[in-house]
């Protein structure tokens, strides 16, 4: 099962040209990733205890001026102490990119189990 989430375009995102910065790009990811927490696991994402481990972006289109990003999360892999998220941004109907997280529940500063809500919420957004 797909999460969605919108995420509005802020005039402070855009460059000079009226695109959206590429590091906006990240953000957009990490504000999906907040919201499937806060609405799949019922945690903030600042309480997971998951750490950002890596990001990978491809971009595919640009963004232009303000309005809304349809961002859209797949659980890729869920290992034992980490998931890896799968994602595409949409920007008037068209893909504009596509990226991958993975993310790791540390404690003490050491990898520690995914706790069970997070490992449940997603195995129901997970990928086959």
């Amino acid at each position: 099962m797909t999460f969605e989430t919108t995420v509005p375009v802020r005039y402070r995102d855009l460059d000079p040209m009226g695109h959206v910065n590429n590091a906006v790009y990240a953000t957009y990811l990490e504000e999906v990733r907040t919201a499937f927490f806060r609405e799949e696991v019922g945690l903030d994402l600042a309480d997971s205890r998951a750490v950002l481990a890596s990001i990978d972006l491809d971009f595919r289109a640009p963004i232009e001026g303000t309005g809304e990003v349809r961002a859209v999360l797949d659980a890729a892999a869920v290992g034992g102490s980490s998931v890896t998220f799968a994602y595409e941004l949409y920007a008037g109907g068209r893909l504009v990119a596509e990226g991958e997280t993975v993310q790791v529940a540390v404690a003490d500063g050491e990898p520690t189990p995914l706790p069970d809500d997070v490992r449940d919420a997603a195995e129901r957004h997970r990928v086959e």
